[in-house]
């Protein structure tokens, strides 16, 4: 699932904690998320990032279970080179393409997200980022958009695993324009 509205932009801060609205989408996700998955043993996984973990720790805490903070699951990094100031820019243009546009670096780091999602054993809630989501959404599909879904903030996207090991995705989560577009 995508975390709560951060309190700073991406041009403006790297790891920016949850803001206001943020924290009110963390605690009504936390009970959506109790709902679906009413008293399973789960594992919760966060990216490094501050509004990932915040997110997270709501759910945790209503669950009384750890997070695991894994950078597996991070937000896809802006080129070295890439000022604060021109992190937008540079992510508005790559969302258009492909990760093949990106180059083999970020071919590397699409992989990786899916590799680590394909390979959880139980069931796991993962908080991550927008197009770390898309990344996995895109390889379930066949699709090597950066953006297949406008994911919203706080946005549940389910995927299931059959007995053979296949993951699909059961339910993609709500869509909105987002502040990077």
């Amino acid at each position: 699932m995508r975390h709560g509205r951060a309190s700073a932009g991406w041009d403006t801060a790297f790891d920016p904690g949850l803001d206001e609205l943020g924290r009110a989408q963390a605690d009504d996700v936390a009970k959506k998320l109790d709902q679906i998955f009413m008293g399973q043993q789960l594992e919760i996984i966060s990216s490094p990032l501050l509004r990932c973990q915040q997110t997270a720790e709501v759910f945790a805490k209503l669950c009384n279970e750890p997070v695991r903070v894994c950078a597996e699951v991070a937000e896809i990094p802006s080129p070295v080179g890439v000022g604060m100031s021109g992190r937008v820019d540079w992510l508005r243009v790559a969302m258009l393409g492909t990760w093949a546009d990106l180059g083999s670096e970020y071919v590397v780091f699409r992989d990786s997200v899916v590799k680590f999602v394909q390979s959880l054993e139980t069931s796991t809630v993962i908080f991550s980022h927008f197009i770390a989501i898309n990344s996995v959404i895109g390889a379930l599909t066949d699709d090597d958009r950066l953006v297949i879904r406008s994911l919203d903030n706080c946005s549940i996207t389910l995927l299931e695993c059959d007995s053979a090991g296949n993951l699909r995705i059961a339910q993609t989560g709500h869509e909105a324009d987002t502040l990077i577009r």
